[in-house]
């Protein structure tokens, strides 16, 4: 009976040492995880650093873009109106007998060359005569009794409206026509 009281000892010897080697082994695996997922983390950390230096960098870059567009936005009108500043230049710098129809060609001419200009850039003539009077396009400078036109008819403009894009820049300044006295 003696021999089995030294086998339980000796199990019990072997489970403990198991159990040391087992704990050991799971303390190494636990390290081991440990040092993977510290990996990951310096990983993850260093990705959104750099994620969040290029969302800076973006933000700047957008700012500068959005900054120069509103400095420069006119540069296209600008650089097409002057042409019209040559062309009224030339004019002026004219010396010697002008007639009064070369001259009157000459502003057509210019005023062609601007017109064109603002076409291009979108700028609408708004040019009422005869069309109904609308407020939202026209400002009334008085009424006129008149009995070739219905009444709210626009008789006579007398300065021209633009519109940008559908937007109005200034309203046509008319004459409406209102009911013979």
């Amino acid at each position: 009976m003696n021999s089995e009281p030294d086998r339980d000892d000796e199990e019990r010897v072997a489970e403990e040492a198991g159990e040391e080697v087992v704990a050991e082994i799971a303390e190494d695996i636990e390290v081991d995880e440990l040092t993977a997922l510290q990996v990951r983390v310096d990983e993850n950390w260093d990705k959104y650093l750099r994620t969040a230096a290029e969302l800076e960098n973006v933000r700047k870059r957008a700012a500068r873009d959005v900054e120069k567009a509103h400095k420069f936005a006119v540069e296209r009108f600008a650089t097409d109106i002057l042409a019209v500043c040559d062309s009224l230049e030339m004019a002026l710098a004219t010396e010697g007998d002008v007639s009064v129809d070369s001259l009157r060609e000459g502003n057509e001419a210019t005023l062609k060359l601007l017109g064109s200009v603002l076409s291009r850039f979108s700028v609408e003539v708004l040019d009422p005569h005869g069309e109904p009077f609308d407020p939202e396009l026209h400002e009334a400078m008085t009424m006129q009794p008149s009995e070739e036109v219905e009444p709210g008819t626009v008789v006579t403009v007398i300065q021209k409206g633009y519109a940008l894009n559908g937007r109005l820049l200034r309203p046509a300044r008319v004459v409406v026509a209102s009911e013979p006295s």
